[in-house]
Parts: structure tokens; C-alpha cells; sequence
């Protein structure tokens, strides 16, 4: 057995935040988030993540290959914030997407409240979206 198998048997596995016994928020295998993580870790987070995202989407949009990498991840980067289920809700401009209405489609963009949440970030993918 490796430290590794050793290290989940005892710390055991939670995917929420708990209070550890000591009381230092925790997650995971017995990682004190109280202690911060360093940007290293939290790249590793980010590109597994991003990953996992371009699997599902890849699957759940028909018309996922034939968009440039530039509308990936466009597409990649609002459901890293929204989630999968929240990009899905953009209707209109997925479906103009799909019939390679780019303008149009950046247009419908920045109609949402997302748009007006997130404000520069908005209008930046909505650019990359019509530039491809």
C-alpha cells in the first residue's frame, strides 16, 4: 500500500468543507483550507476543472467540434463561472452559435444578466466570440 492509499484510509474523503477536530476548516482528504493553497495547487485545480468542463461540453453541444479553439473557450470560460447548467440556459445565443451566427450570438451575450455581473468579462468574451 502507498502513502497515498495510507493517507486516504486515515484522513478519509469529504467533498464539502468541514471543521476538522482541531476546527480548521478542511476538505478533501484532510486538507486545511485554512492554510491556503498555493497558486501551483490551485493551476492544477483550475486545468482539471477546465478539462472536465471541455469533456461535457464536447458531449453536450452538438456543434462543439466545429467551433475554433478561440469560441471553446469562450464557451469553456462562462461555464467555468455559470456551471455547465448555466451556459445551457443561454438559449438563443447557444443556438445561434450552433448556426455560426458569431455576431449575433455576441450580441445575445451581452443581453443577459450574466453581462451585467460580470461587466469587462462580459463584453471581452463577447468580442472573442464574434472574432473567433
Amino acid at each position: 500500500m502507498s502513502v497515498i492509499d495510507d493517507l486516504k484510509k486515515h484522513e478519509g474523503f469529504r467533498a464539502k468543507p468541514y471543521r476538522c477536530s482541531e476546527g480548521f476548516l478542511t476538505i478533501g482528504y484532510g486538507l486545511n483550507l485554512d492554510a491556503g493553497i498555493t497558486r501551483d495547487e490551485a493551476t492544477m485545480l483550475l486545468e482539471h476543472r477546465v478539462s472536465v468542463l471541455q469533456d461535457v461540453l464536447a458531449v453536450r453541444l452538438s456543434f462543439w467540434y466545429r467551433l475554433t479553439q478561440a469560441r471553446k473557450d469562450v464557451l469553456l470560460n462562462m461555464a467555468y463561472n455559470l456551471g455547465v447548467a448555466g451556459l445551457l440556459g443561454f438559449k438563443t445565443t447557444l443556438r445561434l452559435v450552433s448556426e455560426e451566427n458569431y455576431t449575433e450570438a455576441s450580441k445575445q451575450m451581452l443581453k443577459s444578466k450574466w453581462a451585467k455581473q460580470v461587466g469587462g468579462r462580459a463584453l471581452w468574451l463577447s468580442n472573442k466570440m464574434r472574432e473567433g
